[in-house]
This record gives structure tokens, sequence and C-alpha cells, in this order.
């Protein structure tokens, strides 16, 4: 049998097994009731995980914000139930009201604030590179690579960038890199292109894909109506099968670049180069603008007419009067004329004159 005085030894160890595992299991239940405070963020407040970004950065970009008033407890309690943060790089916007616990949670879920850039139908390809540097939210890999040499990173070396990147509303999360929207939208370009190739109307006087891609460029710069673009398809699809020049005003504007000073002259027209569709026949050799689905749809299902011209109406609503004869033409220019008294060069050129 035990002494009397190691039986209170015994004692006097259970007591302190006994406080030592309250103050543990009080310590275990402080730690997680760091888990169930309220953030103290204003509702609203965004921070921002960078890539690669460890549990305590994040917990102390949370701090920096009000979000969590204890971030190191907050740590050693994910720590010891065997939990951590994956959350995905991005901004993330954090709501009222939030507990510790929710705010982990919407980070692991990778739930960031999706940023957006809008690349316009008509753009160029310098208007586009132009959107994608300004931005704040993308990271800029290639801000300064020479166009060639991004062409080439993209898997398209030799191409020129011109209407190669489909127009539309791109989703991301900040921080994305400026080569992923480059990625993205070349890819929905061919796509989109080849999609509207393969379900072509038979018999067009278009050689390839590339041509009906140059076409829609030109479409989409000459109206902006979408009850005229299979008809404005018409026009130069009729003219390249005669062998007509396509004589619009939008290629010799390309064609002019940083020259342009917003008003086309004789001289414009007059002066040969590979975009002048006055001297040259035939389709440019690249397209002029970003073209969205539906003029490439126009490019390649033309209306069924037979006109090979058309004027502006002067009806002020950006329509066309289409002709199939030059003597037509000329009438409907007279009729543009007395509705307006002026002669844009864009209405008496529209389609040929």
């Amino acid at each position: 049998m035990p002494s009397a005085s190691a039986g209170k030894m015994l004692v006097k160890l259970a007591v302190i097994a006994a406080v030592l595992a309250g103050a543990a299991l009080y310590a275990l239940h402080r730690l997680d009731a760091t888990l169930e405070e309220h953030s103290g963020a204003v509702a609203g407040t965004r921070i921002q995980v960078h890539p690669g970004a460890s549990l305590r950065a994040v917990l102390a970009e949370l701090a920096g914000v009000g979000a969590v008033p204890h971030p190191r407890l907050v740590e050693w309690d994910l720590r010891l139930h065997g939990q951590t943060l994956r959350a995905l790089a991005g901004s993330y916007e954090l709501a009222a009201e939030e507990t510790v616990r929710q705010i982990v949670a919407q980070l692991n879920a990778g739930q960031v604030v999706m940023e957006q850039i809008t690349i316009v139908e008509g753009w160029t390809f310098a208007q586009l590179r132009q959107a994608f540097d300004a931005s704040t939210v993308l990271t800029h890999e290639w801000r300064d690579l020479e166009e060639g040499k991004l062409m080439a990173a993209l898997g398209q070396p030799g191409v020129a960038p011109e209407g190669r990147f489909f127009p539309d509303t791109y989703r991301f999360a900040a921080g994305t890199s400026d080569r992923r929207l480059y990625e993205l939208a070349l890819q929905r370009m061919q796509e989109h292109l080849q999609q509207q190739w393969a379900a072509r109307q038979p018999n067009l006087p278009l050689t390839d894909a590339n041509g009906a891609l140059i076409l829609a460029s030109i479409i989409e710069k000459e109206t902006g109506r979408e009850d005229e673009r299979d008809k404005v398809a018409a026009v130069f699809i009729n003219r390249l099968r005669v062998g007509m020049r396509l004589q619009t005003d939008p290629t010799v504007i390309y064609g002019l670049g940083a020259s342009y000073d917003g008003n086309l002259h004789r001289r414009d027209l007059e002066r040969d180069g590979p975009y002048n569709s006055y001297t040259r026949g035939g389709l440019p050799p690249t397209p002029i603008a970003l073209p969205g689905d539906a003029s490439l749809r126009a490019a390649l299902h033309p209306a069924a007419i037979n006109a090979l011209y058309f004027v502006a109406t002067g009806l002020g609503d950006g329509s066309h009067h289409f002709s199939a004869t030059y003597a037509e033409h000329n009438e409907a220019l007279r009729q543009f004329l007395k509705r307006t008294g002026a002669v844009p060069d864009a209405a008496v050129r529209g389609g040929g004159s």
C-alpha cells in the first residue's frame, strides 16, 4: 500500500493534471472562439491575395483592414486543427457582419471579385493593347513586348495581330496576367471563325477563313446596323465575284495610320498602297479591325441581293441605300445631297462610286 505522503502526492498530481487539462480546454475554446469573432472591417473592404502568399501573410492582410482582430491566435487554431488557407490569388471583398470563420471559408472557396475588360467590336489591335496596358488590375507580362514577338509567343509566328482577337467582355481575377487575356481572346476568335467558316454559304469568292476574317473586319467598320451587315457583305462579295475593286474608305483610313487627320482627301484615294482598295483589287493583306460574331456571320452569309453600291441615306439613322446599277446609285446619292446639303466622303464612296 502507498504511504500517506505518496497518496497526497498522487492527489496533488491529479489536481494539477485536472487544472492543466482545464486550462488546455479553455485555451482551445478561446482559440476556437477567435474564429467566431465578427470582422471589424467595413462592408465592401477588399484585400488582395498575392500568388503563393503564406497563411501568415494572408492573415496579416486581413488584420491590416481590421477583419481579423487576433491573427496569431487564428493561425494557431487553424494549425492545431490541421487547417490552412488555400486562397486563390486575387481580390476578395468582405461582407458586413462576417465572422472570421466565414472569411476563411470565403478565401478557401476562392470567391474572388471578378474584374472585367471589354474589347469593343471594331477596335484595332492597337486600341486593344492600350486597354490592356492601362489596366490596373492585370499583371503586365507583355506590356513592352513587340507585336511580332507577342504573336510568336502565342504560337502565331509571322501572323499580323490585327483582327485576331475576339471582341467581348472578359472577366478575370485581379492579378491575372495580360498574357492570359491575349490567349483567351485569340482562342475565342479562332473558335468563332472556324464555326462560321464551317457553316458558310457555298460558292463564295473567298479561298480561306482568313479572307472571311478580313472581309468581316471591313463590314464591322462600314456599318453598325445589324439589319445591314449582310447587305454590306453582299455588295463586297458581288464585287469580288465580278472583279470590281472594293473602294471602301475604312481600308484606306487604316492604311494611313497615324497620318489620318480625320478627313479623307482625294490624294489619299489616289496614293497607292496595300490597303488602298481604290487602287488595288481584292481584299487588303490583313484585317483592319477586330470583327464581332455578327460581322463574321454576315461575311459568310451575305444577303441574296445583286447590289454593287451603297450610299448613306441621310435619314440620321445610319442606314444606307443599296443599288444594283451605277445610275440607281447616283440617284440615291442625289437624294442624300438633297436631304443633307453635304457630301461626306463615306456617303459618296461607300461601297464604291
